[in-house]
């Protein structure tokens, strides 16, 4: 695709600069100041073309050591000074066609070489719009686009010196020189607008209206609940944009990158040759407590796990209480500090908490895959829950061993309508009578209705 665009806009650049040659010489050759002022506007037109054809080159160069946002503003740059410099020559053909008009009329007015110039342009700006057109409709590109705009132009300008050359073969002799005049001014406009736009892209000017499309399209992505600063910059045809989006502080890394990701790809989407670069922060509004509270306990170096973190308030002070598990093998000494980092960081980030209870656990990693069963443990086990009255049904007990380390899994059925406080207590004075009996064990005991 990038090779068709290339080579369109290439046939397009030799196409306008012929007119350009032999406008300018038809024009020498008739005495036409419109003929040669239009040949003027069509080197404008061969510059522009030049550029978008750079610009297209320079689109697939990728970004190096000092250009890290590629190489885009060399058309703007390239644009700026040939706007300049056309700016100038059609102040000269203004200032020409005043001082002409002034003067006596010349002993050799246009005629049929100066519409015979006019005749060719005309035929080589309807070519470059075809050709242009059915590229625009097959391959597409901004840069094809904007070529066959200032092809359009090109035409309206060369139909103005026509039609001041045929008046002068009426014998208006000036209509030569005010035809000149209305092309100098359209150049000088044209010019103007060129340089104003190629400086506002140097300047790294972007439409409030884009930035405000951004910040739609990443509010409307679901996880986002709000957009930080939004920085945008134009290179070329590629839009370059920083944005920072907040996700709920409680959101997981891998959430946050799934969300990021959405955000890049609904901007793409609706802005083709956008290239968006997406941060993300944590925003802890309307976030429930504990969920901030376990967020900041994860964070402290030692803490393994954090659970059943939960918050009350009394006489308008907050309390919080919640486990934390640290590794087996340290000593208290070293677990004690942990907890006393994580209740210090709490009450920092947090005010309003007054008092933090933490409860130390120990941490064990179980490996996936355990097949080894200890039958004699699981008897034992069973012994003991045969005990208890509540307990209606013993269902599956499976005892796993791994290096010193039984792992216990235990299935039984209580009364349904007993309370889950009441089953609570129970099951945590079973794991206690259990851990007494059997050293070293991990117990979880599921509770089932019955």
């Amino acid at each position: 695709m990038f090779v068709q665009r290339t080579k369109v806009l290439q046939i397009s650049l030799l196409a306008i600069f012929s007119a350009f040659v032999v406008e300018l010489i038809f024009g020498l050759i008739s005495n036409s100041l419109a003929l040669i002022t239009d040949s003027i506007h069509a080197l404008l037109d061969s510059v522009v073309t030049l550029v978008l054809l750079l610009a297209a080159r320079w689109a697939i160069k990728p970004p190096d050591a000092e250009h890290t946002y590629g190489h885009g503003k060399i058309e703007s740059l390239g644009g700026l000074i040939g706007g300049i410099a056309i700016f100038l020559i059609a102040c000269f053909f203004i200032y020409e066609s005043i001082n002409r008009l002034q003067s006596p009329p010349p002993s050799v007015l246009p005629g049929l070489f100066a519409i015979i110039g006019g005749l060719y342009t005309i035929g080589i700006d309807f070519f470059r719009i075809i050709i242009l057109r059915r590229s625009i409709k097959k391959i597409g590109g901004a840069t094809l686009k904007a070529d066959f705009y200032h092809a359009f132009m090109d035409l309206g300008s060369t139909v103005v010196a026509i039609i001041g050359i045929i008046l002068v073969s009426y014998g208006l002799y000036f209509g030569d020189f005010v035809a000149a005049l209305i092309l100098g001014i359209l150049l000088a406009v044209l010019s103007v607008k060129l340089i104003y736009k190629t400086a506002l892209d140097l300047t790294d000017v972007i439409s409030p209206e884009l930035v405000k499309k951004v910040k739609e399209i990443s509010m409307s992505t679901d996880g986002v609940v709000d957009t930080g600063s939004i920085l945008m910059r134009r290179s070329g045809d590629t839009i370059f944009a920083d944005i920072t989006i907040a996700l709920r502080g409680d959101t997981s890394f891998d959430k946050a990158h799934e969300i990021s990701d959405s955000v890049e790809r609904n901007i793409k989407n609706k802005i083709p040759n956008a290239s968006p670069t997406i941060h993300f922060e944590p925003n802890w509004k309307d976030v429930p407590l504990d969920a901030k509270i376990s967020d900041i306990a994860k964070n402290v170096d030692g803490v393994k796990g954090v659970h059943n973190v939960t918050t009350h308030k009394t006489k308008g002070k907050i309390y919080s209480n919640l486990h934390v598990m640290v590794e087996r093998g340290i000593d208290l000494s070293s677990a004690h500090k942990i907890s006393e980092i994580i209740e210090q960081k709490i009450q920092e980030q947090i005010s309003e908490i007054e008092h933090v209870t933490i409860h130390l656990e120990p941490f064990i990693t179980v490996p996936e895959n355990i097949n080894i069963e200890d039958v004699e443990t699981e008897e034992k086990i069973k012994t003991i829950l045969e005990k208890y009255p509540d307990i209606k049904k013993i269902g599956r007990i499976v005892s796993l061993k791994f290096e010193n380390i039984l792992k216990i899994d235990i299935d039984c059925s209580f009364n349904k309508d007993l309370s889950i406080e009441k089953v609570h207590d129970l099951t945590t004075e079973i794991e206690h009578i259990i851990r007494t009996e059997i050293d070293n064990s991990v117990i979880t005991i599921h509770p089932e209705p019955i």
